[in-house]
Protein backbone atom coordinates (compact mmCIF):
# COMPACT_ATOMS: atom_id res chain seq x y z
CA UNK A 1 0.00 0.00 0.00
CA UNK A 2 2.74 2.26 0.13
CA UNK A 3 4.59 1.53 -2.79
CA UNK A 4 2.58 4.29 -4.97
CA UNK A 5 3.44 7.30 -2.65
CA UNK A 6 7.32 6.14 -2.97
CA UNK A 7 7.04 6.05 -6.66
CA UNK A 8 5.58 9.72 -6.93
CA UNK A 9 8.53 10.66 -4.72
CA UNK A 10 10.97 9.13 -7.10
CA UNK A 11 9.61 10.42 -9.69
CA UNK A 12 9.23 14.10 -8.20
CA UNK A 13 12.84 13.79 -7.07
CA UNK A 14 13.57 12.58 -10.73
CA UNK A 15 11.74 15.66 -12.24
CA UNK A 16 13.59 17.98 -9.88
CA UNK A 17 16.79 17.21 -10.85
CA UNK A 18 16.11 17.02 -14.42
CA UNK A 19 14.84 20.93 -13.83
CA UNK A 20 17.72 21.62 -12.14
CA UNK A 21 20.63 20.07 -14.89
CA UNK A 22 17.71 22.12 -18.13
CA UNK A 23 18.16 24.87 -15.54
CA UNK A 24 21.82 24.77 -15.54
CA UNK A 25 22.79 23.47 -19.00
CA UNK A 26 20.33 26.86 -20.47
CA UNK A 27 23.17 29.52 -21.73
CA UNK A 28 22.74 33.07 -22.53
CA UNK A 29 23.63 34.37 -25.62
CA UNK A 30 24.60 38.21 -25.81
CA UNK A 31 21.78 39.59 -26.38
CA UNK A 32 19.85 37.72 -24.02
CA UNK A 33 21.86 39.12 -21.08
CA UNK A 34 21.89 42.58 -22.65
CA UNK A 35 17.98 42.46 -22.81
CA UNK A 36 18.36 41.21 -19.35
CA UNK A 37 20.42 43.81 -18.25
CA UNK A 38 18.35 46.71 -19.53
CA UNK A 39 15.09 45.60 -18.05
CA UNK A 40 16.45 44.48 -14.30
CA UNK A 41 19.77 47.02 -13.48
CA UNK A 42 18.57 49.01 -10.87
CA UNK A 43 21.08 52.00 -11.80
CA UNK A 44 19.76 52.11 -15.30
CA UNK A 45 16.39 52.25 -13.75
CA UNK A 46 17.17 54.80 -11.56
CA UNK A 47 18.74 57.31 -14.49
CA UNK A 48 14.91 56.33 -16.29
CA UNK A 49 13.23 57.84 -13.10
CA UNK A 50 15.83 60.65 -13.74
CA UNK A 51 14.50 61.31 -17.46
CA UNK A 52 10.68 60.63 -16.34
CA UNK A 53 11.31 63.56 -13.19
CA UNK A 54 12.10 65.70 -16.22
CA UNK A 55 9.65 65.45 -18.89
CA UNK A 56 7.56 66.05 -15.11
CA UNK A 57 9.20 69.68 -15.47
CA UNK A 58 7.55 70.47 -18.94
CA UNK A 59 4.70 70.77 -16.87
CA UNK A 60 5.40 72.83 -14.60
CA UNK A 61 7.47 75.29 -16.72
CA UNK A 62 4.33 75.91 -19.68
CA UNK A 63 1.27 76.58 -16.54
CA UNK A 64 0.06 79.90 -16.46
CA UNK A 65 0.25 82.57 -13.48
CA UNK A 66 -2.63 81.58 -11.25
CA UNK A 67 -4.77 84.69 -10.99
CA UNK A 68 -5.28 86.56 -7.52
CA UNK A 69 -8.48 87.44 -5.98
CA UNK A 70 -9.28 89.44 -2.87
CA UNK A 71 -12.45 90.10 -0.75
CA UNK A 72 -12.32 93.16 1.92
CA UNK A 73 -14.45 95.20 3.87
CA UNK A 74 -13.78 98.63 5.11
CA UNK A 75 -15.96 101.77 6.53
CA UNK A 76 -16.21 99.75 9.79
CA UNK A 77 -17.79 102.18 12.75
CA UNK A 78 -17.54 99.58 15.90
CA UNK A 79 -17.49 103.23 18.01
CA UNK A 80 -21.01 104.02 17.97
CA UNK A 81 -20.39 107.30 16.74
CA UNK A 82 -22.28 109.52 14.12
CA UNK A 83 -25.09 108.30 12.82
CA UNK A 84 -26.88 105.86 14.76
CA UNK A 85 -27.61 103.02 12.59
CA UNK A 86 -25.52 100.47 14.34
CA UNK A 87 -21.73 99.94 13.55
CA UNK A 88 -22.11 97.81 10.43
CA UNK A 89 -24.02 100.23 8.64
CA UNK A 90 -21.93 101.54 6.14
CA UNK A 91 -19.70 99.17 5.89
CA UNK A 92 -18.20 99.11 2.25
CA UNK A 93 -17.31 95.57 0.89
CA UNK A 94 -14.99 95.29 -2.00
CA UNK A 95 -13.85 92.60 -4.10
CA UNK A 96 -10.82 91.78 -6.67
CA UNK A 97 -9.71 89.61 -9.06
CA UNK A 98 -6.09 90.37 -10.53
CA UNK A 99 -3.89 88.67 -13.39
CA UNK A 100 -0.36 88.83 -14.18
CA UNK A 101 0.46 89.32 -18.22
CA UNK A 102 3.67 87.31 -19.08
CA UNK A 103 5.00 89.20 -22.04
CA UNK A 104 8.02 88.41 -24.91
CA UNK A 105 6.99 84.79 -24.82
CA UNK A 106 8.18 83.17 -21.08
CA UNK A 107 5.94 80.82 -20.69
CA UNK A 108 7.08 79.12 -24.44
CA UNK A 109 10.45 79.84 -23.23
CA UNK A 110 10.46 78.00 -20.16
CA UNK A 111 8.61 75.21 -21.85
CA UNK A 112 11.52 75.45 -24.74
CA UNK A 113 14.23 75.02 -21.75
CA UNK A 114 12.77 72.19 -19.87
CA UNK A 115 12.27 70.40 -22.73
CA UNK A 116 15.75 71.21 -24.66
CA UNK A 117 16.36 69.92 -20.55
CA UNK A 118 14.91 67.01 -20.95
CA UNK A 119 17.17 66.13 -24.28
CA UNK A 120 20.03 66.64 -22.80
CA UNK A 121 18.67 64.11 -19.40
CA UNK A 122 17.42 61.69 -22.53
CA UNK A 123 21.39 61.68 -23.84
CA UNK A 124 23.16 61.63 -20.19
CA UNK A 125 20.94 58.33 -19.93
CA UNK A 126 21.89 57.00 -22.91
CA UNK A 127 25.39 57.92 -22.25
CA UNK A 128 25.29 55.92 -19.08
CA UNK A 129 23.61 52.83 -20.25
CA UNK A 130 26.53 53.22 -23.38
CA UNK A 131 29.28 52.70 -20.23
CA UNK A 132 27.44 50.43 -18.11
CA UNK A 133 26.67 48.17 -21.49
CA UNK A 134 30.60 48.35 -21.70
CA UNK A 135 30.82 46.87 -18.08
CA UNK A 136 28.75 44.16 -18.79
CA UNK A 137 30.21 43.23 -21.94
CA UNK A 138 33.58 42.98 -20.09
CA UNK A 139 31.61 40.29 -17.46
CA UNK A 140 30.65 38.75 -20.29
CA UNK A 141 34.11 37.91 -21.92
CA UNK A 142 35.97 37.73 -18.80
CA UNK A 143 33.25 34.72 -18.47
CA UNK A 144 33.73 33.69 -21.81
CA UNK A 145 37.26 33.45 -21.57
CA UNK A 146 37.19 32.04 -18.26
CA UNK A 147 35.26 29.19 -19.37
CA UNK A 148 38.25 28.61 -22.58
CA UNK A 149 40.45 28.73 -20.09
CA UNK A 150 38.73 25.91 -18.27
CA UNK A 151 38.04 23.81 -21.17
CA UNK A 152 41.68 24.23 -21.89
CA UNK A 153 42.65 22.85 -18.10
CA UNK A 154 41.14 19.97 -18.55
CA UNK A 155 42.02 19.31 -21.91
CA UNK A 156 45.04 19.34 -20.58
CA UNK A 157 45.37 17.42 -17.77
CA UNK A 158 43.27 14.68 -19.57
CA UNK A 159 45.91 14.72 -21.97
CA UNK A 160 48.61 14.76 -19.20
CA UNK A 161 46.47 11.62 -17.08
CA UNK A 162 46.98 9.72 -20.62
CA UNK A 163 50.67 9.94 -20.48
CA UNK A 164 50.74 9.18 -16.45
CA UNK A 165 48.79 6.06 -17.44
CA UNK A 166 51.27 5.07 -20.28
CA UNK A 167 54.22 5.78 -18.91
CA UNK A 168 53.32 3.53 -15.20
CA UNK A 169 52.93 0.77 -17.60
CA UNK A 170 56.48 1.33 -19.35
CA UNK A 171 57.82 1.91 -15.45
CA UNK A 172 55.95 -1.79 -15.27
CA UNK A 173 58.20 -3.11 -18.06
CA UNK A 174 61.06 -1.62 -17.01
CA UNK A 175 61.27 1.25 -19.76
CA UNK A 176 62.00 3.74 -17.68
CA UNK A 177 63.45 4.71 -13.99
CA UNK A 178 61.02 5.35 -10.91
CA UNK A 179 62.49 9.20 -10.52
CA UNK A 180 61.34 9.31 -13.65
CA UNK A 181 58.29 8.69 -13.00
CA UNK A 182 57.80 10.45 -9.98
CA UNK A 183 58.88 13.61 -11.55
CA UNK A 184 56.10 12.99 -13.98
CA UNK A 185 53.31 12.47 -11.32
CA UNK A 186 54.86 15.41 -9.03
CA UNK A 187 54.49 17.62 -12.52
CA UNK A 188 50.50 16.84 -12.83
CA UNK A 189 50.48 18.99 -9.69
CA UNK A 190 50.64 21.88 -12.00
CA UNK A 191 47.55 20.73 -14.07
CA UNK A 192 45.47 20.11 -11.01
CA UNK A 193 46.18 23.61 -10.01
CA UNK A 194 45.55 25.10 -13.27
CA UNK A 195 42.41 23.36 -13.64
CA UNK A 196 41.36 24.58 -9.69
CA UNK A 197 42.59 28.55 -10.72
CA UNK A 198 40.24 28.18 -13.99
CA UNK A 199 37.36 27.54 -11.77
CA UNK A 200 37.49 30.26 -9.33
CA UNK A 201 37.96 32.43 -12.13
CA UNK A 202 35.64 31.41 -14.24
CA UNK A 203 32.67 31.52 -11.18
CA UNK A 204 34.24 34.89 -10.28
CA UNK A 205 33.32 35.93 -13.31
CA UNK A 206 30.15 34.73 -13.25
CA UNK A 207 28.93 36.21 -10.21
CA UNK A 208 29.81 39.81 -11.45
CA UNK A 209 28.20 39.26 -14.08
CA UNK A 210 24.71 38.10 -11.99
CA UNK A 211 25.52 41.56 -9.79
CA UNK A 212 24.96 43.98 -12.89
CA UNK A 213 22.18 41.31 -14.08
CA UNK A 214 20.69 42.09 -10.51
CA UNK A 215 19.85 38.47 -10.14
CA UNK A 216 20.07 36.63 -7.52
CA UNK A 217 20.57 32.60 -9.62
CA UNK A 218 23.03 30.54 -8.09
CA UNK A 219 26.42 30.07 -10.30
CA UNK A 220 25.94 26.84 -11.10
CA UNK A 221 22.51 27.10 -12.99
CA UNK A 222 23.85 30.47 -15.04
CA UNK A 223 25.85 30.29 -17.78
CA UNK A 224 26.64 32.12 -21.21
CA UNK A 225 27.36 31.41 -24.49
CA UNK A 226 29.04 33.31 -27.31
CA UNK A 227 31.79 33.29 -29.82
CA UNK A 228 35.30 33.22 -28.49
CA UNK A 229 37.21 34.09 -31.50
CA UNK A 230 38.51 37.39 -33.38
CA UNK A 231 37.81 38.22 -37.16
CA UNK A 232 40.27 38.76 -39.98
CA UNK A 233 39.51 41.91 -41.36
CA UNK A 234 38.57 44.91 -39.12
CA UNK A 235 35.85 47.72 -40.11
CA UNK A 236 37.20 51.06 -42.08
CA UNK A 237 38.72 53.82 -39.43
CA UNK A 238 36.68 56.69 -41.38
CA UNK A 239 33.41 54.87 -40.77
CA UNK A 240 34.05 53.84 -37.44
CA UNK A 241 34.71 57.80 -36.72
CA UNK A 242 31.69 58.87 -38.63
CA UNK A 243 29.72 56.24 -36.37
CA UNK A 244 30.88 57.68 -33.41
CA UNK A 245 29.74 61.13 -34.52
CA UNK A 246 26.67 59.91 -35.60
CA UNK A 247 26.05 57.88 -32.52
CA UNK A 248 28.14 59.45 -28.94
CA UNK A 249 25.32 60.06 -26.31
CA UNK A 250 27.52 61.91 -24.99
CA UNK A 251 28.26 64.26 -28.03
CA UNK A 252 24.96 64.48 -28.22
CA UNK A 253 24.29 66.03 -24.92
CA UNK A 254 26.94 68.34 -25.97
CA UNK A 255 25.32 70.01 -28.91
CA UNK A 256 21.43 69.81 -26.96
CA UNK A 257 23.74 71.74 -24.59
CA UNK A 258 24.96 74.64 -26.82
CA UNK A 259 20.76 74.86 -27.49
CA UNK A 260 19.68 74.69 -24.04
CA UNK A 261 22.15 77.62 -23.62
CA UNK A 262 20.70 79.81 -26.26
CA UNK A 263 16.98 78.86 -24.98
CA UNK A 264 18.06 80.09 -21.23
CA UNK A 265 19.67 83.22 -22.84
CA UNK A 266 16.54 84.27 -25.01
CA UNK A 267 14.48 83.42 -21.52
CA UNK A 268 16.66 85.32 -19.61
CA UNK A 269 15.91 88.24 -21.94
CA UNK A 270 12.12 88.35 -22.22
CA UNK A 271 12.34 87.62 -18.02
CA UNK A 272 13.77 91.49 -18.21
CA UNK A 273 11.07 92.81 -19.93
CA UNK A 274 8.26 94.43 -17.57
CA UNK A 275 4.68 92.34 -17.22
CA UNK A 276 1.92 94.03 -16.36
CA UNK A 277 -0.92 93.22 -13.59
CA UNK A 278 -4.33 93.80 -15.40
CA UNK A 279 -7.10 93.84 -12.09
CA UNK A 280 -10.77 94.07 -11.62
CA UNK A 281 -12.65 95.26 -8.60
CA UNK A 282 -16.49 95.85 -7.65
CA UNK A 283 -18.25 96.99 -4.73
CA UNK A 284 -20.92 98.81 -2.90
CA UNK A 285 -21.61 101.73 -1.37
CA UNK A 286 -23.99 101.73 1.34
CA UNK A 287 -26.65 101.61 1.19
CA UNK A 288 -27.52 100.39 -2.42
CA UNK A 289 -24.92 102.43 -5.17
CA UNK A 290 -22.67 99.22 -6.32
CA UNK A 291 -19.30 100.22 -8.27
CA UNK A 292 -16.49 98.11 -10.33
CA UNK A 293 -12.95 99.43 -11.76
CA UNK A 294 -10.41 98.20 -13.66
CA UNK A 295 -6.60 99.13 -13.02
CA UNK A 296 -2.88 98.33 -14.66
CA UNK A 297 0.24 97.85 -12.50
CA UNK A 298 3.04 97.10 -13.87
CA UNK A 299 6.90 97.22 -12.33
CA UNK A 300 9.25 100.07 -12.85
CA UNK A 301 12.34 98.40 -14.07
CA UNK A 302 15.02 100.75 -12.92
CA UNK A 303 17.80 98.67 -11.61
CA UNK A 304 16.80 95.45 -12.00
CA UNK A 305 16.86 94.70 -15.55
CA UNK A 306 17.71 90.91 -14.79
CA UNK A 307 21.11 92.10 -16.06
CA UNK A 308 23.29 89.13 -14.38
CA UNK A 309 21.18 86.29 -15.77
CA UNK A 310 21.57 87.90 -19.07
CA UNK A 311 25.22 88.20 -18.80
CA UNK A 312 25.58 84.39 -17.16
CA UNK A 313 23.66 82.69 -19.56
CA UNK A 314 25.55 84.40 -23.03
CA UNK A 315 28.80 83.32 -21.00
CA UNK A 316 27.04 79.57 -20.97
CA UNK A 317 26.79 79.50 -24.29
CA UNK A 318 30.16 80.44 -25.04
CA UNK A 319 31.38 77.55 -22.07
CA UNK A 320 28.78 74.80 -23.62
CA UNK A 321 30.23 75.83 -26.90
CA UNK A 322 33.91 74.87 -25.77
CA UNK A 323 32.95 71.81 -23.85
CA UNK A 324 31.42 70.47 -27.38
CA UNK A 325 34.66 70.98 -28.89
CA UNK A 326 36.38 69.28 -26.42
CA UNK A 327 34.00 66.42 -26.23
CA UNK A 328 34.11 66.27 -30.05
CA UNK A 329 38.16 65.98 -30.05
CA UNK A 330 37.91 63.53 -26.96
CA UNK A 331 35.46 61.36 -29.73
CA UNK A 332 38.25 61.25 -31.94
CA UNK A 333 40.84 60.11 -29.61
CA UNK A 334 38.67 57.31 -27.81
CA UNK A 335 37.90 56.13 -31.51
CA UNK A 336 41.14 56.15 -32.65
CA UNK A 337 43.18 54.64 -29.26
CA UNK A 338 40.42 51.43 -29.18
CA UNK A 339 40.79 50.85 -32.84
CA UNK A 340 44.67 50.73 -32.71
CA UNK A 341 44.31 48.72 -29.72
CA UNK A 342 42.27 46.07 -31.91
CA UNK A 343 44.35 46.39 -34.92
CA UNK A 344 47.38 45.48 -32.72
CA UNK A 345 45.77 42.39 -30.94
CA UNK A 346 44.57 41.48 -34.08
CA UNK A 347 48.08 41.33 -35.25
CA UNK A 348 49.34 39.59 -32.45
CA UNK A 349 46.75 36.54 -32.79
CA UNK A 350 47.19 35.97 -36.68
CA UNK A 351 50.30 34.19 -36.27
CA UNK A 352 49.18 32.16 -33.13
CA UNK A 353 46.11 30.84 -35.07
CA UNK A 354 47.86 30.72 -38.38
CA UNK A 355 51.23 28.72 -37.14
CA UNK A 356 51.90 28.54 -33.70
CA UNK A 357 49.47 26.72 -32.48
CA UNK A 358 49.76 23.96 -34.95
CA UNK A 359 53.47 24.15 -34.24
CA UNK A 360 53.01 23.52 -30.47
CA UNK A 361 50.49 20.96 -30.69
CA UNK A 362 53.02 19.15 -33.40
CA UNK A 363 55.96 19.85 -30.97
CA UNK A 364 54.57 18.40 -28.33
CA UNK A 365 53.26 15.00 -29.60
CA UNK A 366 56.42 14.77 -31.13
CA UNK A 367 58.60 15.00 -28.11
CA UNK A 368 55.74 13.07 -26.66
CA UNK A 369 56.08 9.61 -29.20
CA UNK A 370 59.70 10.24 -29.24
CA UNK A 371 59.82 10.19 -25.06
CA UNK A 372 57.97 7.17 -25.54
CA UNK A 373 60.24 5.35 -27.66
CA UNK A 374 62.97 6.17 -25.47
CA UNK A 375 64.61 8.68 -28.21
CA UNK A 376 63.68 11.97 -25.99
CA UNK A 377 64.48 12.70 -22.63
CA UNK A 378 62.30 13.74 -19.75
CA UNK A 379 63.48 17.04 -19.52
CA UNK A 380 62.59 17.63 -23.19
CA UNK A 381 58.97 16.01 -22.83
CA UNK A 382 58.32 18.15 -19.96
CA UNK A 383 59.38 21.32 -21.77
CA UNK A 384 57.27 20.45 -24.41
CA UNK A 385 54.48 20.50 -22.41
CA UNK A 386 55.18 23.79 -20.67
CA UNK A 387 55.32 25.43 -24.15
CA UNK A 388 51.96 23.87 -25.72
CA UNK A 389 50.26 24.68 -22.15
CA UNK A 390 51.92 28.47 -22.24
CA UNK A 391 51.04 28.56 -25.76
CA UNK A 392 47.30 27.52 -25.59
CA UNK A 393 46.56 30.21 -22.68
CA UNK A 394 48.38 32.73 -24.39
CA UNK A 395 46.33 32.90 -27.22
CA UNK A 396 43.00 32.63 -25.38
CA UNK A 397 44.12 35.73 -22.83
CA UNK A 398 44.70 37.22 -26.46
CA UNK A 399 41.45 36.57 -27.93
CA UNK A 400 40.19 37.79 -24.55
CA UNK A 401 42.20 40.98 -24.91
CA UNK A 402 40.96 41.40 -28.43
CA UNK A 403 37.28 41.08 -27.22
CA UNK A 404 37.69 43.61 -24.45
CA UNK A 405 39.43 45.85 -26.62
CA UNK A 406 36.80 45.59 -29.53
CA UNK A 407 34.00 46.63 -26.21
CA UNK A 408 36.52 49.56 -25.54
CA UNK A 409 35.51 50.41 -29.65
CA UNK A 410 32.30 50.30 -29.34
CA UNK A 411 32.34 52.15 -25.93
CA UNK A 412 34.11 55.06 -27.63
CA UNK A 413 31.94 54.41 -30.97
CA UNK A 414 28.55 54.54 -28.86
CA UNK A 415 27.06 51.84 -30.97
CA UNK A 416 28.33 48.07 -31.56
CA UNK A 417 30.58 48.35 -34.51
CA UNK A 418 31.67 44.61 -33.49
CA UNK A 419 30.29 42.17 -32.65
Amino acid sequence: MYRAPRRWCLLLLLATALLENVCAQTALTWHEVRAKFEAANPTLRAGQIGVDESRAQEITAYLRPNPTAGILTDQIDPFGGGVPHGPFAYFLPVGSISYLHERQHKRELRLESAQDTTKVAVSDQSDLERTLIFDLRTAFVQTLQQKAVLDLAKENLAYYDHVLEVNRERYKLGAIAHVDLVRLEVQRVQYESDLTTAEVALRTAKIQLLALLNQRTPVTQFDVTGPFDFPAQLPVLDDIRQAALDARPDLKAALQSVDLANTNHRLAVANGSTDPTFGFDFGRNAPIDAYFGFSVTFPLRIFDRNQGEKQRTQLDIDRNAQLLDATRAQVFSDVDSAYATVEGTVTLLQPYKERYLKDAEMVRDTIAFSYGKGAASLLDFLDAQADYRTVQLNYLNLIGSYLEAASQLNLAVGREVIQ
